[in-house]
């Protein structure tokens, strides 16, 4: 058996890896090549026409069953198709993340430019909506540096191409991980900021309401801004249409300071959770439904 799995795993290093990435790179190298508007396009069209016969669209509706159980099938149907057609344009996109900075409507650029002066650690948080790698670079285009947590894929050769990618945010991007928390607790103490994206599942983290059902919860936003005193600022990034985006950077959140940390760090991520919520609401189509955010 172990023989077995030893097996499996090198052929997917040696042959399954290489393979993967040289079909994204293929793809990439399509959408580089075309105009923004034909890329997002054509990449929505792929989305929603490939998208809804994978099978990993069963978890999708399953988790839009979960969250919204007074859609109607048609609805959810729906909802499927514009989650798909907004992934397939967010991976068309990622050649052009320059121009399509230069489409997006800014709210809340003031209060960026007064952090960037200010200089006091801050920590923001977004979710996996629209294109959320926008997210960013509404600080960093405005003068504020940000170290970014997101998961490394599991392909080394995919994860090249991605960091390579995201050079253009501005951005620095650390794994999640202790090397990655003790990156973030550096940026934290010199006064730096730092972006979390708190909408997927954490199996060790804390269970909080997401759309009236319990949901893992990573406490690590909350935990930090008591510890280093810092504001929580949500960050929602929109589909306007098409490759047209619009950004807001919106107040900072009381944080809850009562002298018991578990209830405060519960009551924070209960806030936040109902922010999202609030934001996946409005446009549910433009969600990643597809992390297994709630328990079976």
């Amino acid at each position: 058996m172990a023989t077995r799995t030893n097996f499996a795993r090198l052929r997917r290093r040696y042959l399954g890896y290489p393979l993967e990435a040289a079909l994204l790179y293929f793809i990439y190298g399509i959408f580089a090549v075309l105009p923004l508007d034909a890329a997002s396009g054509l990449g929505g069209w792929i989305g929603r026409t490939v998208g809804p016969r994978l099978g990993t669209s069963r978890k999708a509706l399953r988790n839009i069953d979960r969250a919204l159980p007074d859609a109607t099938p048609e609805r959810r149907k729906e909802i499927l198709r514009g989650m798909w057609d907004n992934l397939g344009r967010v991976m068309a996109e990622y050649p052009h993340l320059d121009e399509v900075w230069r489409r997006t409507e800014m709210i809340g650029a003031d209060s960026v430019l007064r952090m960037a002066k200010a200089r006091t650690p801050t920590l923001f948080f977004s979710a996996h909506l629209a294109n959320w790698e926008l997210n960013t670079m509404g600080a960093t285009r405005n003068g504020l540096p940000i170290t970014a947590v997101y998961r490394r894929p599991n392909n080394p050769a995919v994860g090249r191409l991605i960091d390579h990618v995201r050079a253009v945010t501005g951005s620095r991007f650390v794994a999640k991980g202790r090397t990655g928390a003790r990156e973030i607790m550096a940026t934290l103490r010199d006064g730096g900021s730092v972006c979390m994206m708190i909408d997927q599942k954490m199996n060790d983290g804390i269970p909080v309401p997401f759309f009236g059902r319990d949901a893992m919860t990573a406490p690590a936003i909350a935990q930090l801004a008591l510890r280093f005193d810092c504001p929580i600022v949500p960050v929602l990034t929109e589909r306007l249409g098409g490759a047209r985006f619009r950004l807001t950077v919106f107040p900072p959140m009381d944080v809850p300071k009562s002298g018991n940390r578990d209830a405060d760090i519960r009551a924070m991520m209960a806030r936040i959770n109902a922010v999202v919520e609030e934001w996946v609401r409005a446009r549910p189509e433009q969600w990643l439904w597809l992390h297994r955010r709630w328990p079976d």
